[in-house]
């Protein structure tokens, strides 16, 4: 190597700079975001706080109740002041060894199996029939089915009571005159004589919500169907059916909170059958611990038990609702 090449400086390559980030300089709102946003909190606040009255207040109160419990001072717990004592779970425990309300939960999940099915395919059915193109009088029938949604829980079973009660119910007496011994209120018929009450109640009100429902889906496709030779049963099942499907989701979810709440028809009915008890349905034996057995502790408790399973069942349905459309 030569002395030349040697001395030779190597080149030296210039070093990149790198972009340095600017911070993000704070920017003071001006006055009309700083308007909107006063405005936008002006309308949310009163929701937030009836939200928080009506719908927090309420749930923190009820898990409060559950784990305190009522002691009297004096002999024997007889005499004396009343004060609140820290229970944990005991009014939980109690809840859930007392047979009454465990069979009560039974019933309305025997009662939710049976009638929620056939309510939603009463109402599916009677959408499809209404939203068809041969369909005649679909205004009529449409309010017609829906009036029974606006009468009060009370007052429709005190109107299907008459129907039931031996003596004056013409059914009885029809059923009577061929022979048939018929007793809506016996003992293992007075459930789904209560079934009844609600699928003639709030299968109307199901039906119109599968009816909005059939009116969002594009009649592009139902054109496209029949065009390629699709009959009517066919454009129900392969398009009104899969596109109604949340709506199918929707009422069946509210069903099941609705079936788990049952208390106004077996509240009504229950002087007229001797076969209701006070623990007929979750509802009615908090009901009763409340306002009959004066222990509003354990009636939190079963509160509480009742929101959770309705929510674990609500919850599961829509996974396993969720669960079916990916494996799809």
């Amino acid at each position: 190597m030569s002395r030349e090449t040697l001395s030779r400086p190597e080149p030296v390559t210039p070093r990149r700079r790198t972009p340095q980030r600017r911070r993000p300089t704070s920017r003071r709102p001006s006055r009309t975001e700083a308007r909107n946003a006063r405005a936008a909190a002006g309308f949310v606040l009163p929701f937030l706080a009836l939200f928080a009255l009506c719908f927090i207040a309420p749930i923190v109160y009820a898990v409060h109740q559950s784990l305190h419990k009522t002691e009297r001072t004096g002999p024997l717990g007889l005499g004396g002041q009343e004060h609140e004592a820290f229970a944990g779970l005991a009014n939980y425990a109690h809840a859930l060894s007392d047979d009454r309300f465990l069979t009560g939960f039974g019933r309305v999940l025997l009662f939710g199996a049976v009638q929620i099915p056939l309510m939603i395919a009463l109402a599916t059915t009677l959408a499809l029939l209404l939203e068809s193109a041969a369909a005649r009088g679909v205004t009529f029938f449409r309010s017609a089915f829906f009036l029974p949604y606006g009468v009060p829980g009370v007052i429709a079973s005190i109107l299907w009571g008459f129907l039931y009660v031996p003596g004056i119910s013409p059914l009885v007496k029809i059923a009577d005159a061929i022979g048939w011994d018929l007793d809506f209120l016996s003992r293992g018929t007075v459930l789904w004589s209560i079934a009844n009450i609600v699928t003639w109640q709030f299968t109307g009100y199901n039906m119109l919500v599968l009816i909005a429902q059939l009116k969002a889906v594009p009649e592009e496709l139902y054109e496209a169907a029949r065009i390629d030779g699709a009959s009517a049963w066919q454009v129900a099942r392969h398009i009104k059916l899969p596109l109604i499907r949340p709506a199918l989701v929707l009422t069946t979810v509210f069903s099941i909170i609705g079936t788990l709440q049952l208390f106004a028809e077996p509240m009504v009915l229950r002087p007229l059958a001797s076969s209701i008890d006070s623990g007929f349905t979750p509802n009615l034996h908090a009901y009763s611990e409340a306002f009959v057995g004066n222990n509003q502790h354990v009636a939190a408790a079963e509160a509480v038990l009742l929101a959770l399973v309705a929510c674990v069942l609500s919850f599961g349905f829509l996974r396993l609702v969720g669960g079916g459309k990916e494996r799809r």
